[in-house]
């Protein structure tokens, strides 16, 4: 593949039907994208962005994955959190942010699409620290969420602290590592949270360079082993950016992991 897999990260995408609040914060917003078309009511799509939790990245890199899944009928949501290296965010704002919004887009989205979406809880999609977010979200309030679909997770961050990730983004997040703050990894981390009872779906590239792969297939067993309803796709030839990319030869793939939860749900 010649073309530079991060061209998604800047590609222009619609803009949003409605930007909608869920806080005071300037931040606590999410974009809602109108389904194509005419259908059935469904259960809000919660676009989790990544970025290793870091203020320079925000949800429009995740605009043409959610302008591709509201074109294919799904009601989205792009929620925006605060992020490490703004005020409020890391330990705990990021996550309380996280919390929040999952728990209230539905009722917002269906206040303003009342025949498109239903009050069901949201099928939640999360790219690499996204991921870690929706997983998070999964494993503490599980009755706000209906499904996880995540994309390239960083699913473990005592083992994404010791690998170093991102330069420091674990630490900056929890302000420490494991042995400076093991009760903050107790309560943020997936890897110590399983068994997650939401059913998930990790989908992961084999030549992922942002986050290794070896990480959502440990997590992964170790989740199943606890009791979890979770499955691993690993695409052979996919890196990091691929999953968020419509384009990319992933994408099928991810179309079809979001429809199994959806048909699930």
């Amino acid at each position: 593949m010649s073309a530079d897999p991060r061209a998604v990260l800047t590609r222009p995408a619609p803009e949003p039907d409605r930007t909608m609040a869920y806080g005071d914060h300037p931040d606590q917003v999410a974009d809602l994208r109108f389904p194509a078309g005419v259908g059935p009511a469904r259960p809000l799509v919660v676009v989790l962005h990544g970025g290793f939790w870091r203020f320079e990245y925000d949800r429009r890199h995740t605009g043409p994955l959610a302008a591709a899944l509201a074109a294919g009928g799904y009601p989205v949501a792009q929620v925006e959190y605060r992020r490490t290296g703004q005020p409020g965010g890391g330990w705990p704002g990021t996550l309380t942010d996280v919390l929040t919004g999952v728990a209230e887009l539905p009722v917002l989205a269906a206040e303003a699409l009342p025949d498109r979406v239903t009050l069901a809880p949201p099928i939640l999609i999360g790219h690499s620290a996204g991921g870690h977010l929706a997983l998070y979200v999964a494993a503490t309030a599980p009755e706000t969420v209906g499904g996880v679909l995540a994309l390239a997770p960083v699913a473990d961050l005592g083992e994404a602290y010791r690998r170093d990730l991102d330069s420091g983004a674990v630490a900056a997040l929890l302000g420490g590592g494991p042995a400076e703050v093991p009760d903050r990894y107790a309560a943020a981390d997936p890897r110590s949270l399983v068994p997650i009872r939401t059913r998930t779906v990790v989908l992961h590239g084999s030549e992922d360079q942002q986050v290794p792969a070896e990480m959502s297939r440990n997590f992964v067993a170790a989740a199943t082993a606890a009791g979890s309803d979770i499955s691993l796709v690993e695409l052979p030839g996919c890196e990091h950016f691929g999953l968020i990319d419509p384009e990319s030869a992933a994408w099928p793939q991810v179309l079809q992991a979001l429809r199994s939860l959806h048909d699930h749900h």
